[in-house]
């Protein structure tokens, strides 16, 4: 099974938003996903720099990219777990991502066509990660 890596840019600064990426993190170790966090103080570009250089894909969550509900995103998932190589989640700082220094041909995902605080962004991506993995197991805790 590949690995499923997070980036986070910054550690979220509000105490509840930490809690509950703690909680979905603690609760998708076991499943090959983890949490990565970078300084906040890595500048854009070098945040991007770094991606980039990461082994396997890198899928940069992007109001602007690919919308999925969580059965199609849980298939992603799935496909991602058994594809061999490892893929980076990454969310952006506070300022989104540049329009320039990412490949155009990156993977952009999309939690909502609805702008969220980056620190939001990164609970509801790890909520639907561990959503995801409910869902490949078959257990009720998704209500479609």
């Amino acid at each position: 099974m590949a690995r499923i890596t997070v980036h986070l840019h910054g550690t979220p600064k509000e105490k509840a938003n930490r809690e509950l990426i703690q909680m979905y993190s603690q609760r998708l170790v076991s499943r090959g996903i983890r949490i990565e966090y970078h300084s906040d103080k890595l500048s854009l570009g070098a945040y991007v720099t770094l991606l980039e250089k990461k082994k396997g894909a890198v899928v940069y969550m992007d109001e602007g990219g690919e919308l999925l509900d969580s059965i199609q995103f849980s298939k992603r998932v799935h496909d991602w777990n058994i594809a061999g190589e490892e893929t980076h989640l990454a969310i952006g700082p506070a300022q989104g991502w540049p329009s320039d220094g990412i490949s155009e041909h990156a993977l952009r995902l999309s939690l909502s066509k609805m702008t969220f605080p980056h620190e939001i962004a990164s609970v509801l991506l790890v909520e639907q990660l561990y959503r995801a993995t409910e869902i490949i197991r078959g257990t009720a805790y998704h209500k479609a």
